[in-house]
C-alpha cells in the first residue's frame, strides 16, 4: 500500500525540532487562513525567515499535508530570495481554514495533533495510518485493507501550538513494548520526554492522561491536559515496523552496547568502540 492509496496513510519524517520553531501563532495563518491572502502577509514571511529555510519549508510541507485535501496545493514565493515553494495537500482535516477562513480552536488543535503524529525522531520516513475525525467531525476514511495492514495501534497526539499550550503524546495501551523493542517513530513509545522535546510524553493513553475514546472505539477522540480538553488524532503502524534486539539487524533505533535492550544491543550492533 502506498501513500496514494488513502488520505490517511502518510510518510512521516518531521523532526522534533520542526515543532520548536518560533510558534505557529506568529505566522499569521491562524487568523488569515491557509490561502493566498494568508501566505502573502508580512507576518508569514517574517515567521518563515525566523527559522532556517529548510525547517520552515518542512513545517509547511506537513502543515499543508494535514490541512488541505488531496489534489490541492499551496504555493508561495519568497519575497526576498525569489525561491518558489509548493506544498501538497493530503489529509484535508481543516477544510474551512484551508479555504482561507480564520482557524477555529478545534482546527488549531487538529493541525497540532497532525503535525505531532508526523514527527519522526530520526528524520527517516516511515509509513503510518492517521485515524480520527476532521474539523467538521467527519471520520477520516480508511482505504480497503488499511486497518489490516496498519493493525498495530500506536499513540494519540494532542495540544495546541498556535496558542503555545504545548504538544503531547500518549502511548496506546495496546502497544506493548519492552526495552528490547524499538521503532523509527520513537517519540510515541519512549518514556522520557527530553528526547523528543518540545513534545511531552504523558504515559499510556487512558485514565491518567484523560483521553476519551471516540464513539467508534477505534481511536481517542479527545484528551485532557491541565483540565483542558483537546481534539486528538491517533496513529497505527505496521507490526513489522517494531524492531527487536536480537533479530540480527542493527536498526537506526538501536545502539551498540553489551546488553539486550534497544539502547544497548550487543546481538545486533555489537559492543561500542
Amino acid at each position: 500500500m502506498s501513500s496514494s492509496d488513502s488520505a490517511l496513510v502518510a510518510s512521516n519524517s518531521l523532526t522534533p525540532n520542526g515543532l520548536g520553531t518560533n510558534g505557529l501563532g506568529t505566522n499569521g495563518l491562524g487568523t488569515n487562513g491557509l490561502g493566498t491572502n494568508g501566505l502573502s502577509t508580512a507576518s508569514f514571511a517574517s515567521w518563515f525567515n525566523s527559522n532556517p529555510a529548510a525547517v520552515s519549508d518542512m513545517v509547511m510541507r506537513y502543515l499543508v499535508r494535514c490541512a488541505v485535501p488531496a489534489g490541492q496545493s499551496r504555493t508561495w514565493t519568497h519575497p526576498s530570495t525569489g525561491v518558489r515553494y509548493t506544498w501538497t495537500g493530503e489529509l484535508g482535516l481543516t477544510p474551512n481554514w484551508a479555504s482561507g477562513q480564520v482557524a477555529t480552536e478545534r482546527e488549531e488543535q487538529l493541525i497540532t495533533a497532525c503535525l505531532a503524529a508526523h514527527v519522526n525522531k530520526f528524520g527517516v520516513s516511515m509509513q503510518i495510518s492517521v485515524v480520527g475525525r476532521d474539523a467538521l467531525n467527519n471520520l477520516v476514511p480508511m482505504a480497503p485493507g488499511e486497518a489490516t495492514t496498519y493493525s498495530q495501534r500506536e499513540a494519540t497526539f494532542y495540544g495546541n501550538l498556535f496558542r503555545n499550550e504545548g504538544i503531547f503524546v500518549c502511548k496506546d495501551p495496546l502497544l506493548r513494548i519492552n526495552s528490547s523493542k524499538s521503532t523509527l517513530r520513537a517519540c510515541s513509545i519512549e518514556s522520557l520526554s527530553s528526547s523528543c522535546s518540545p513534545m511531552a510524553i504523558t504515559g499510556t493513553c487512558g485514565g491518567g492522561t484523560g483521553c476519551t475514546p471516540d464513539s467508534s472505539k477505534e481511536f481517542d477522540g479527545s484528551c485532557k491536559y491541565n483540565g483542558k480538553a483537546y481534539a486528538a488524532l491517533s496513529t497505527r503502524i505496521r507490526p513489522e515496523d517494531i524492531y527487536t534486539c536480537g533479530d540480527g539487524i542493527c536498526q537506526i533505533s538501536e545502539s551498540c552496547g553489551t546488553g539486550s535492550s534497544a539502547s544497548s544491543c550487543l546481538a545486533d550492533c555489537g559492543p561500542c568502540p
